[in-house]
């Protein structure tokens, strides 16, 4: 049973860490392509599929017992490369479905629903992956894959994993021909809560003016 079983001691922690940084550095190389805009007509499905399979990299990670990095501190990795040009392009390429609605936390009850940006989401998930990439490169596999681990559980992980729910809504959306709803001006940007947040008129935004540019095809 994989590493599912926490406990297990028959892996190779080693094989471990490849697969990890093998789909951590794959997902970034190819979530860095598809923002250079080269192919914009298969963003949304590509981006589907790369999401959804880096949650299968955290959900392993989650499963795993608690990883103990062998130093006490965290080494210094360096300056963080700077994400904003991935950031911008994504926003350029996935206007106007770039902004979504999210409930932050489901077990906290009656949460507001807060306003969450897909380039935004992409960008903070690069960041994280490329911290513990850097560990891992400079043969730190026990701080990479603690690092992973963490980040997973408290950022990477629920940023990825909304940030799959819309993709997975926009696609829904086109393919069963249903139009999008108004995006009552949804707007990360905003400091207020709850219902003062959507109030802003965005527009109406159709599937059928959003299937071809994003890659969709309405069947």
């Amino acid at each position: 049973m994989s590493d599912a079983m926490l406990h297990n001691a028959s892996q190779d922690p080693d094989d471990f860490a490849v697969q990890i940084s093998d789909s951590i550095e794959s997902f970034i190389v190819a979530v860095t392509e598809v923002a250079k805009g080269d192919e914009p007509d298969s963003a949304v499905p590509f981006l589907l599929l790369e999401v959804s399979q880096l949650l299968l990299t955290g959900g392993r990670l989650g499963a795993h017992e608690d990883i103990v990095p062998d130093e006490r501190y965290e080494p210094d990795v360096g300056p963080e490369p700077d994400v904003d040009d991935l950031r911008e392009r994504f926003a350029a390429m996935l206007d106007p479905v770039d902004v979504y609605s999210e409930v932050f936390d489901p077990y906290v009850p009656r949460s507001a629903p807060v306003a969450c940006r897909i380039s935004d989401d992409l960008a903070d998930i690069i960041t994280d992956l490329r911290h513990g990439l850097a560990h891992y490169r400079a043969g730190r596999v026990s701080e990479a894959l603690w690092w992973w681990q963490f980040s997973y559980l408290s950022n990477w992980g629920p940023t990825a994993s909304a940030a799959l729910r819309a993709l997975q809504s926009l696609v829904a959306h086109v393919r069963l021909d249903q139009p999008l709803d108004e995006l009552d001006g949804l707007d990360t940007d905003s400091n207020t809560d709850g219902e003062e947040a959507l109030a802003e008129e965005a527009g109406k935004v159709m599937a059928a003016e959003i299937a071809g540019p994003l890659g969709l095809r309405q069947v």
